[in-house]
């Protein structure tokens, strides 16, 4: 029989809504990067981001400012200040990978749906209404005073829902963000969306879809 969770809970960013981070940098630093290194940096980018959540909560834009300026002292590049709040600005236009609206939908008719999102507050909002389904709550890290992957974050989403870890269906496409902390903190019942962020470890005992279109399956709709 399958679950069915009070809540099915969601990283909004690479998940939901398609992350450009990568494709913006690629574009930026394409006349100051060598195509055949363009991948390294990247992936060091997105590294530095990682570790600018680790710690006590700042600003968004202070994490991908922070991100950028030690991306470009390792690169040996010129770091300006114009450039890495275009990411920032940026967050708020993108919209879903082409799989989320109806899958959402299908889903959003039976159980309530809540995000819990990096994102600052001023950016989520133009991000979810164009998921294409309706939002029970929408967390921010600025709300939780606490960045994924650490368990502060989760803990003030339960704490808001009133609910326990077993009562979720947590999904995400990053282990590392969001699976990882999940089953630390008791979260039996998880699904990892295989987008290619990074692989997967069946250790963290989820179910594996390729798309949301796989969701409704999982909680046997």
């Amino acid at each position: 029989m399958a679950f069915r969770p009070k809540y099915i809970t969601f990283d909004c960013y690479g998940t939901l809504t398609r992350f450009r981070m990568g494709e913006m940098a690629r574009e930026m630093f394409a006349d100051r990067i060598p195509a055949e290194r363009m991948e390294q940096f990247i992936a060091e980018f997105s590294a530095y981001r990682f570790d600018e959540v680790l710690g006590a909560w700042q600003p968004y834009e202070v994490v991908l400012k922070n991100a950028l300026r030690r991306l470009c002292r390792k690169w040996n590049l010129q770091y300006f200040d114009h450039e890495a709040q275009q990411y920032y600005d940026a967050v708020p236009t993108w919209g879903p990978h082409a799989d989320v609206p109806a899958g959402l939908a299908k889903v959003a008719r039976e159980i309530p749906l809540v995000i819990l999102s990096n994102a600052s507050d001023d950016q989520i909002h133009k991000n979810v209404a164009q998921l294409g389904a309706p939002f029970h709550r929408v967390y921010t890290a600025q709300q939780a005073q606490a960045y994924k992957p650490r368990l502060t974050a989760f803990e003030y989403m339960i704490d808001s829902l009133g609910c326990n870890p077993e009562d979720l269906l947590h999904v995400s496409s990053s282990l590392r963000y969001d699976l990882m902390s999940a089953d630390d903190l008791g979260i039996v019942n998880k699904v990892f969306v295989n987008r290619g962020h990074g692989p997967g470890n069946p250790a963290y005992r989820y179910v594996e879809i390729q798309d949301i279109g796989g969701l409704a399956g999982v909680v046997g709709l």
